[in-house]
């Protein structure tokens, strides 16, 4: 059988058919940011577009704001997530992704390098260096490791998509776009209208 080849694998100083573990990952000193999904390592994008980034800034401040004082925390990239299915054991985790938002409920899952489980929300702003694999195995883990809420925003088409768990399945919201005023099940009370958020870009 053929083996895959895949060109957005990270390949030096690491196998493209290798598999690794967050233990291995502690160890990497890298000049760029990767992510590890089920054990393969995805480079990250190259630095983000001023769009990407002025979403990132939109966004943030409107969740902050509304989370202000209360038990949830927003986070930003660089900010890992480990997403251990049955075990908190570095050496079993095999997932380590880094997204462009998420939020995180619970303080027990919070620690010194990041967060360990699933966050309540995460939110990943496309970028033209993202690839379908990725795109596809994160939503993967993030449904099984169970992300309440999958935010996925596509800058240039001015779209935001919403996946929500649902006895362990995501469910897709309707494609939102400009009028539309989205509400967060997993943020109950937060809101975020479209128009706003990419007319300041």
């Amino acid at each position: 059988m053929e083996k895959e080849h895949n060109d957005d694998l990270v390949k030096e100083p690491f196998s493209a058919y290798g598999s690794y573990t967050y233990a291995d990952y502690l160890t990497w000193q890298l000049d760029e940011m990767v992510e590890l999904i089920r054990g393969k390592v995805f480079r990250q994008a190259a630095a983000p577009r001023r769009i990407h980034q002025g979403l990132t800034v939109a966004l943030v401040t409107r969740i902050h704001g509304f989370l202000k004082g209360g038990r949830c925390k927003v986070y930003t990239a660089p900010f890992d997530v480990r997403l251990p299915v049955s075990s908190k054991d570095p050496n079993k985790i095999d997932t380590v992704v880094q997204p462009d938002l998420c939020v995180v409920c619970d303080p027990e899952k919070l620690d010194e390098l990041g967060c360990v489980g699933a966050p309540d929300l995460i939110v990943e702003i496309l970028s033209p260096g993202n690839n379908k694999k990725e795109l596809q195995l994160k939503y993967e883990v993030y449904e099984a490791s169970g992300v309440k809420e999958y935010w996925v925003v596509h800058p240039d088409e001015r779209t935001l998509l919403i996946y929500t768990l649902e006895s362990g399945n995501y469910r897709p919201s309707r494609l939102f776009t400009l009028g539309d005023r989205v509400a967060s099940q997993a943020l109950p009370g937060f809101e975020l209208d479209l128009g706003e958020v990419f007319g300041e870009l």
